[in-house]
């Protein structure tokens, strides 16, 4: 079984910064990408950014030069840098990851979500 951990949400006043964390733990053999999503009430989820193991970064259009998306390997931990935050950024932001497991399935996974709030 593989568990998605997030951290570092809150409010934030607009013009300001908050980052991410999303940490993945278990039977993991190897993971292709992870990412961000993000969800208001009454919306479908959105992607917000992709970070495959090798190329290209994806972005949202709403969010590009603004957010920055990392990820570190050896941990299995993705982030989420956000910068010039905006009140349209509020939402629950969900990590998402494409696992292989150590039993050689492959699995999508999702976190529990985190809350971030903008706004004065």
């Amino acid at each position: 079984q593989v568990q998605l951990v997030e951290s570092g949400g809150g409010l934030v006043q607009p013009g300001g910064s908050l980052r991410l964390s999303c940490a993945a733990s278990g039977s993991i053999f190897s993971i292709e990408h992870m990412g961000w999503y993000r969800q208001t009430p009454g919306k479908e989820r959105e992607l917000v950014a992709l970070i495959p193991s090798g190329g290209n970064t994806i972005y949202a259009d709403s969010v590009k030069g603004r957010f920055t998306i990392s990820r570190d390997n050896a941990k299995n931990t993705v982030y989420l840098q956000m910068n010039s935050l905006k009140p349209e950024d509020t939402a629950v932001y969900f990590c998402n990851a494409l696992v292989i497991a150590t039993s050689r399935v492959t699995s999508v996974y999702w976190g529990q979500g985190t809350q971030v709030t903008v706004s004065s």
